[in-house]
């Protein structure tokens, strides 16, 4: 297979790959990806698993936007756009497959911030692609996953799989529907910032794992995992690095009584993002930055309840419940969020 992967690939890109040289890269679970010596140097390629995202043409369509628009030299880190092949598409189709190389990048990724620094940098990192697309008008883009971020519509969705659920109502169950029900008024206060704020393009996978680091761990050398780049609100971004740096415990963690938020880590983040973003943030947009951890741990516990309501038909698990706790953990740290106002 791979080597009728690698006839078809080598005709249609005007650099030559050696095979011999492939090797499976990095721990992501969406891709098939692979780290490969090629005539102009390392490069990743990808076998993209479009069962996941079942519209790659909007991906492609948002990258090749990115490549023709980008301001480079507003960015302080590489960003590893896709590469056309000679007919100028993103991605290569070979039979049923679709394949697309990127450029390597060296240094080092992680899946837990240890320090302030680290939370700092990547939130400046986060700022400043947005940062280099604010020229780009936001009707420009694609929206990949309809809803992705709409918290109404998330809200509308735990509504109705409440009604549907076959599952069991117990204590704790009952517990997490009444509370992310009572959610009302943060749902409505979502509705007021996006009647407020510009659309802006936005990464909305703020993981810190979708960051590659320097060997040191000094510097971001580049912002990567680029398929669900659309127009959003600055504060979607900054609100998934709350939600997965700041809080005191990984998002699959029971321990509820630690479950917290990191205030040191917290204030880095905001101070990283402003600083990355001072070319561009409104005094709205700013205003709005607390609002966007909330929300965005709020939007997940939407989705995890749901999910678990639904039959763990959309999240991977290691046992039924897992959705459940997931929707806990986020119930405690939205309650540690509201303390902090």
């Amino acid at each position: 297979m791979y080597i009728t992967w690698f006839s078809a690939l080598n005709d249609l890109y005007k650099f030559k790959i050696h095979s011999e040289s492939m090797q499976p890269f990095g721990e992501g679970h969406i891709h098939h990806t692979y780290l490969v010596e090629t005539s102009v140097g390392k490069m990743i390629l990808q076998k993209f698993n479009h069962a996941v995202f079942t519209e790659p043409e909007k991906i492609s369509h948002n990258h090749l936007v990115l490549l023709s628009e980008i301001d480079r030299s507003k960015l302080s880190f590489q960003l590893p756009l896709p590469i056309p092949n000679k007919k100028g598409e993103v991605f290569t189709r070979i039979e049923d497959s679709l394949f697309r190389f990127t450029p390597f990048v060296n240094g080092t990724c992680i899946n837990e911030v240890q320090d302030t620094k680290q939370a700092y940098l990547a939130a400046e990192a986060f700022a400043g692609f947005i940062e280099s697309g604010k020229h780009i008008s936001s009707d420009s883009f694609l929206e990949v996953i309809p809803g992705f971020n709409d918290l109404s519509l998330r809200y509308n969705q735990l509504q109705q799989a409440i009604k549907q659920t076959k599952r069991r109502l117990t204590s704790e169950l009952d517990e997490l529907i009444s509370f992310y029900l009572n959610q009302k008024d943060l749902v409505e206060e979502y509705e007021m910032w996006i009647n407020k704020l510009p659309l802006r393009l936005t990464h909305n996978d703020t993981k810190i794992n979708n960051l590659i680091f320097s060997e040191d761990l000094s510097t971001v050398n580049a912002v990567i995992d680029l398929d669900t780049l659309m127009a959003g609100y600055a504060f979607y971004d900054f609100g998934d690095l709350v939600r997965t740096v700041a809080c005191t415990e990984h998002e699959h963690s029971t321990k509820w009584e630690k479950i917290g938020v990191d205030k040191r880590k917290y204030s880095a983040l905001m101070e990283g993002f402003l600083e990355g973003g001072k070319e561009f943030l409104t005094d709205d947009e700013i205003a709005s930055l607390p609002f966007g951890g909330k929300m965005m741990t709020c939007i997940m516990g939407f989705r995890f309840l749901a999910d678990y309501l639904n039959g763990n038909i959309y999240y991977v698990i290691k046992y039924d419940e897992q959705n459940l706790h997931r929707a806990k953990n986020h119930m405690y740290l939205l309650k540690a969020l509201e303390v902090m106002g």
